[in-house]
């Protein structure tokens, strides 16, 4: 039986809003595309022989290179949640964090697993509503809580 964490053991959870969540969303894809193009930059100078492979406009490299962006993607968030306790970039701008239902932080698997399915396609959409409760959240039971909102008892 998992015992409580000092972070949350004696807090009133606040979930964040979904303007808040949409905040979280753009800065990291714009933080993963800033890595995404400086690992092509780096591609680019240590091995220009897979340029041409990589800029290939036959449907079969684009379908490959999408999916490949979804997995990259997917290993990003969980890597960033898992170093950073449930945060991601976007979550340290909005002082946010995902947490497990029960207030607990989330370890390394509920991190990797929140990435893995903001994998599946049409992730994104989940998102919609208020509150914000997309798949990530849901098939993990977690929730991405609002620290400024979440008070101390």
């Amino acid at each position: 039986m998992e015992t409580p964490n000092d972070f949350t053991s004696t807090i009133d959870l606040v979930r964040a809003s979904s303007g808040k969540r949409f905040v979280n969303y753009l800065v990291d894809v714009f933080f993963f595309y800033v890595i995404i193009v400086l690992i092509g930059a780096a591609i680019g100078i240590f091995a220009p022989e897979w340029i041409e492979f990589l800029d290939s406009t036959d449907p079969i490299y684009n379908l490959v290179g999408r999916i490949l962006s979804l997995v990259l993607y997917a290993l990003y968030m969980g890597a960033i949640e898992a170093m950073l306790d449930g945060k991601s970039i976007g979550k340290l701008v909005t002082r946010t964090r995902a947490v497990k239902l029960n207030g607990d932080k989330i370890n390394a698997g509920l991190a990797f697993a929140r990435g893995a399915y903001r994998a599946v396609p049409f992730a994104a959409f989940s998102a919609f509503g208020d509150p914000s409760d997309p798949w990530q959240d849901r098939w993990t039971d977690t929730m991405v809580i609002d620290e400024n909102l979440s008070v101390r008892n």
